[in-house]
């Protein structure tokens, strides 16, 4: 049932850097990296972070900022924290070596439920599924499993699989080439939005495509997001080669990351703490200085950039026992994004 689209996906994404010298580690690795990230933008990162962390020993041995300075340009830095705690665990508890069972995987900390199927199934090679977001709506549609997009169809999936309703065809022998071409298809012609049926290798076997079900499957409930508008106060203090700024706590947004300090100077969410109210006292006309847009969960922010002085600063804002100098390096230095763009601006 899969042989073409197993013949696809050697022949058009096994140059992929994470499929060639595989190891359970560079497994590990490369899919936490994907997770909530596009495969381009891990290509153009993986080989940079290998090259400083090429082995798991190497990287249970770093601290969480160094790490982190690794990760950078691949976003969602909890992901950094997760794998960084997997590696530690895995070298104090396992004596360095991966498991390859999946109780085992899921006991380790910063390992869940899919990235442990994803070592099994694509680095050890075993029979199992790694229900990530485009597998689970190639399986869906194949097998017109009409169910709402998330937590339910992921269960319903794996049901299936276990009890062998479906995927029978899915074996020890091809676990690794399978799960990646259901990736493969889901990343490139089976999207959530953007379908190319006449493209698909599996169109003749799948129910969805069969029954016109194809833009109905999986079932996604729209929910309505709340957005608000947030104007920011970035401030910039240099002194000798240094700039002023503060490491973000774990209840704040980039938690571990290096931020100016911060101030609000607008915002239509009035119940908006990660960052302190401007003084009352401080007058400054927005219109007059430069500024950048970026965005953060349901938060459209303009940061407005205002560099003074170290004596005006300790005059006018508040002061916070975290703020303290760094060196304005951005390569060693874990700064926010909005910050390194900010720098370069």
């Amino acid at each position: 049932m899969f042989k073409k689209l197993l013949k696809w996906s050697s022949e058009q994404h096994s140059h992929l850097p994470w499929r060639e010298n595989r190891s359970l580690y560079l497994t590990l690795v490369s899919e936490i990296m994907l997770q909530q990230t596009t495969v381009q933008t891990v290509v153009n990162h993986i080989d940079r972070f290998l090259k400083k962390y090429p082995t798991l020993q190497s990287l249970a041995q770093s601290n969480e900022e160094e790490v982190c300075i690794a990760w950078k340009g691949l976003g969602y830095y909890r992901r950094a924290r997760n794998l960084l705690s997997a590696a530690q665990d895995i070298q104090l508890n396992y004596d360095g070596k991966i498991p390859t069972d999946i109780d085992t995987l899921k006991s380790i900390k910063g390992i869940g439920e899919y990235t442990a199927n994803a070592i099994i199934a694509i680095g050890a090679g075993k029979r199992a599924l790694a229900v990530d977001a485009n597998l689970e709506r190639v399986i869906a549609r194949i097998y017109a499993i009409d169910i709402e997009k998330g937590v339910k169809l992921q269960k319903e999936i794996y049901k299936r699989f276990h009890s062998g309703q479906i995927l029978k065809e899915l074996t020890d022998n091809n676990s690794r080439e399978l799960n990646e071409a259901f990736m493969d298809l889901g990343r490139v012609i089976c999207q959530a939005r953007k379908v190319e049926c006449i493209l698909c290798p599996v169109k003749k076997n799948c129910l969805s495509f069969e029954r016109g079900l194809v833009d109905t499957i999986p079932k996604v409930v729209e929910k309505k997001k709340e957005k608000h508008e947030l104007d920011l106060l970035r401030v910039i203090v240099r002194k000798r080669g240094k700039i002023l700024g503060y490491t973000k706590s774990d209840k704040e947004w980039l938690q571990g990351q290096v931020e100016l300090p911060t101030f609000i100077l607008k915002s239509t969410d009035k119940e908006i703490k990660q960052y302190p109210n401007a003084p009352k006292v401080i007058s400054i006309e927005t219109s007059s200085l430069p500024k950048i847009k970026s965005s953060i969960t349901k938060y459209k922010i303009t940061n407005y950039i205002l560099e003074i002085k170290e004596k005006d600063f300790k005059g006018t804002f508040r002061e916070d026992k975290r703020y303290h100098f760094v060196k304005e390096d951005v390569d060693s230095i874990n700064f926010t994004s909005t910050v390194i763009k900010i720098l370069k601006k």
